[in-house]
């Protein structure tokens, strides 16, 4: 599945990563041999995506109150064919949005009203991502996005480190069956992968988790993204395996 829908980037500068430390911050030689400090968005370990020497891309900002003019955007990864792998985190949930308003995710099925960062669980303190819900069906349908670059060949992995948070939201996502649909939307944030599964090298927690929440009831949506200097593109599922 390829559509028209398209989400564009700002102009990016190519450069070569230099160094990356204190989780948020990286040097980047651009190709006019300029040494800039980017933001990094992604605070992960980043595993697969972080390769000193390798080509990224970088947006710039003018805004004068930014402590960093520069964002990481991009990096060159090589475990099949070159491909662009996104690194700004902060914009899965901004792209999904905007899926979102198109209905360009038959999977949801139909709805009319669309809120993000809604309050639920048991403390009321976690925030799910969006949840969307419709006249014609009165049950809301609660949507948890998560970021993934790590991959193994074609296969994209979630997680690549033990998260907590991420266990907390899986068992938040199972307690609101059947009160609600609840799916958890995995952003493979590359085009090299065709297939999904869980972590369970890295986070064996959370693969149990994920397949104990998806025996009752929530249901799994390992979106693929096309990654490439110009923009974002929906390519539609990839395919879930969970042996």
């Amino acid at each position: 599945m390829t559509t028209d829908w398209f989400y564009p980037f700002p102009p990016l500068l190519e450069g070569t990563l230099l160094k990356r430390y204190k989780r948020f911050f990286a040097d980047i030689e651009l190709e006019t041999g300029e040494v800039i400090t980017a933001h990094c968005p992604n605070t992960g370990p980043m595993t697969g995506v972080c390769h000193l020497g390798g080509r990224v891309l970088v947006s710039h900002s003018a805004d004068p109150k930014r402590k960093l003019a520069y964002t990481w955007e991009l990096a060159e990864v090589h475990d099949t064919v070159p491909t662009w792998a996104g690194v700004n985190t902060a914009l899965p949930n901004r792209v999904v949005k905007s899926l979102l308003e198109v209905r360009q995710i038959p999977e949801l099925g139909e709805y009319s009203a669309i809120r993000p960062e809604v309050r639920y669980g048991g403390d009321g303190k976690s925030r799910i991502d969006f949840v969307i819900s419709g006249e014609d069906n009165p049950i809301p349908t609660y949507i948890e996005v998560k970021n993934t670059t790590w991959a193994k060949g074609s296969l994209a992995l979630f997680p690549d480190t033990v998260t907590t948070r991420g266990q907390k939201h899986l068992k938040e996502l199972t307690a609101l069956i059947p009160q609600a649909q609840a799916v958890m939307l995995y952003f493979i944030n590359r085009s090299d992968c065709t297939d999904f599964a869980p972590g369970d090298e890295t986070d064996p927690t959370y693969g149990v988790l994920l397949r104990e929440a998806m025996l009752k009831g929530v249901k799994v949506l390992p979106c693929r993204f096309e990654i490439t200097p110009a923009g974002i593109r929906y390519l539609g599922l990839a395919n879930l395996r969970m042996d």
